[in-house]
């Protein structure tokens, strides 16, 4: 029984679905929606967040839950609630008008348009009293002086398209090294050498700009970068940011030390990390980075499938309606849960001291030590130490289960499954384990069948039931994802779906004027601006990801149109790397793949996927592979199969050298 009931009801998102009940009375996004508010001439509230998102929940029961706001709020708005992972085309346009009006951003994010959605007023959170005042300000202004809102939704949407015409007038250059050499110098002034990552807080763990410094470190010969990101890899690993008995990241921490973690575990972040710490791997052969990802692998396994093949979005912050709740201890716990001897070695371990202290007697469990440096320290042996560890961590981890878990979102999302899909091909490549190849193929059938929509994509699936289409995000991550899994599968299939699905971002996305791809597709209603996203974050950007995807392409189908495309994507930002590195990582990645030796990798006969497997022991940025034991006519295999050989050519820019017959005389 609900004394409120609003539309959300009919929602699938968790995070709608948790305002249903609000005496605020919610509309989703829809045409009828957008008709109502100018059919009663009213302003629209968008109010925008996410089911993990902690200060979503506070301005809820502070504000939305409040009888006395909502009736303000209902008789002078048409209230729209938006979950910024199903819509984040709508949230784009909405967060970049509140960056413009305070020059930052966030969520939940709350913006005020006038009834035909162009922005007047936001902001983020608001406690009830500054909100009523924002109310009843607004309000007043739609009646009393209805010219002064025009002219304040006029200046703003002129705002809007000015920032997307900075793309449209940016002149293309050439394309130069000493641009990426420009970025590090910056960046290296902008690090943390004690503690990794970026000299500030918060600290996010950002997988993408680590991938592109360890390949900068490598094929630069940059130790002190070598060291950055395996100082900060360490530190991450280590840190209460890490779930440390069950796996996983957070989103972030609120420190500079790694060690409190806004509590909110992601699907991107966690699918990436993988990415990361396996390629780490592949580079360094450092044990804890393959620790890491099999247990992220496990937790994501264990707490986020969808009985269908696919992956749930994420954890919340908060349960109980307390943020980390589930997951801190108090030393009296620990202490009736383990033996002497054990509490000692555990507390010791996971620093159940003033290191961990969080607050209210609770500790965050972080390390400090490796394996070895603790074991010297505690003078036991080695084996010993994590026998009694792993034991504490099993007790610990049936304890926790039987507490209310943090809040789940249940829905599937297209771009967040591909990640995933790509993360699953990633460490098979390092790892060589069948199960994740397996899982890998499984969730690549999930997406082209569950999540298809026509010839496109789907944007997010929940209990069988598909909606909202595909937005840029999807259509780069899976065809990145669909790449990978054929370089490590060699499954042709899955390439021919990459270049067809790219061939469609081509004809729906792309903007002549600008050489760089929309984010919504020509077939999805109209937003007051069409934006482009071109910086990365702590995912990259769909137009990186594309323009890399393109590049890709063309190493496989020898399609020059796209690396001429791919390439003048990359120019036009080449201030941009140069200046904020950190923003365009995934673009210093493509221009690293444009301009240093790129390799094309074919390898071809019975014992090819043998071949593949000892190739990936060695740490091998910059190339595209192509494996197969059968005849192919694909350009890099094609008229390469010899019978009873197995052959390996190494080519750049179409020109091969002389086939090798085996994995020395490659390493060679």
């Amino acid at each position: 029984m609900h004394k409120h009931t609003n539309s959300l009801v009919s929602e699938t998102s968790p995070y709608l679905l948790q305002h249903a009940h609000n005496p605020v009375k919610w509309f989703a996004w829809n045409d009828e929606t957008l008709k109502k508010a100018k059919e009663e001439d009213k302003m629209i509230l968008v109010s925008i967040g996410y089911s993990a998102c902690h200060w979503c929940h506070v301005m809820e029961h502070e504000c939305f839950e409040d009888e006395e706001v909502a009736d303000l709020m209902n008789e002078h708005f048409i209230n729209v609630k938006i979950d910024r992972e199903e819509r984040p085309d709508i949230d784009q346009v909405y967060m970049t008008a509140v960056q413009l009006m305070t020059k930052h951003g966030g969520w939940p994010l709350n913006c005020f348009t006038l009834p035909d959605g162009r922005p007047i007023y936001g902001g983020t959170y608001f406690p009830k009293d500054r909100w009523m005042q924002i109310l009843k300000s607004l309000a007043n202004l739609f009646k009393q002086d209805r010219n002064k809102a025009e002219e304040y939704a006029s200046e703003l949407t002129n705002g809007l398209l000015r920032a997307e015409m900075l793309v449209s007038n940016s002149d293309a250059i050439e394309l130069n090294i000493d641009t990426i050499h420009k970025s590090i110098r910056n960046w290296k002034t902008l690090l943390d050498d004690e503690e990794g990552g970026m000299d500030k807080a918060p600290k996010f763990p950002l997988p993408n700009n680590y991938i592109f410094l360890l390949r900068y470190a490598h094929l630069f010969n940059d130790d002190d970068v070598m060291k950055q990101v395996h100082l900060t890899l360490r530190k991450m690993a280590y840190g209460g940011i890490y779930d440390q008995l069950e796996g996983g990241f957070a989103r972030y921490s609120v420190d500079a030390l790694w060690k409190v973690p806004h509590f909110e575990k992601m699907l991107y972040d966690n699918a990436q990390l993988i990415s990361l710490y396996s390629e780490a791997f592949q580079q360094s052969k450092e044990p804890l980075y393959k620790q890491i990802v099999e247990e992220s692998i496990s937790f994501i396994e264990t707490n986020w499938s969808n009985n269908f093949g696919g992956y749930f979005s994420a954890l919340d912050a908060d349960s109980e309606g307390v943020e980390g709740k589930y997951y801190v201890w108090t030393k009296e716990e620990l202490h009736k849960l383990l033996d002497e001897k054990s509490f000692d070695v555990f507390c010791k371990y996971y620093n159940v001291n003033e290191i961990g202290y969080w607050e209210d007697e609770n500790y965050i469990l972080l390390r400090k030590d490796s394996d070895k440096e603790l074991a010297m320290k505690l003078q036991v042996n080695e084996k010993e130490l994590i026998e009694i560890v792993t034991k504490a961590k099993s007790i610990l981890l049936e304890v926790r289960s039987k507490r209310v878990k943090p809040g789940l979102d249940d829905k599937t999302l297209c771009s967040w499954n591909a990640l995933m899909l790509k993360a699953y091909a990633d460490s098979y490549k390092v790892f060589s384990k069948q199960e994740y190849l397996d899982k890998a193929l499984f969730l690549a059938s999930f997406i082209k069948s569950k999540m298809k929509n026509g010839e496109g994509l789907f944007h997010s699936f929940k209990n069988d039931v598909v909606k909202i289409n595909g937005f840029l995000e999807d259509y780069a991550f899976t065809i990145e994802a669909y790449i990978s899994l054929y370089e490590v599968s060699g499954a042709e299939e899955w390439l021919h779906e990459a270049k067809r699905l790219s061939e469609y971002v081509n004809k729906h996305f792309y903007d002549k004027q600008s050489g760089f791809f929309f984010f919504t597709s020509d077939e999805d209603a109209e937003l007051i601006v069409r934006k482009v996203e071109i910086s990365d974050n702590v995912i990259p950007a769909s137009n990186s990801q594309m323009a890399r995807n393109l590049f890709r392409l063309h190493k496989h189908f020898h399609l020059p149109q796209y690396h001429e495309m791919t390439q003048a994507m990359c120019a036009k930002l080449s201030d941009e790397i140069s200046h904020y590195g950190s923003g365009y990582s995934n673009w210093a990645i493509l221009q690293l793949e444009l301009q240093l030796p790129f390799k094309e990798i074919a390898i071809t006969g019975k014992e090819a996927k043998k071949y593949f497997t000892e190739l990936n022991k060695q740490y091998l940025p910059n190339v595209v592979f192509a494996v197969s034991h059968k005849i192919s006519d694909l350009p890099l295999l094609k008229d390469r199969l010899v019978d009873g050989k197995t052959l390996i050519y190494v080519c750049e820019n179409n020109a091969c050298n002389l086939p090798l017959e085996n994995v020395a005389e490659f390493k060679s």
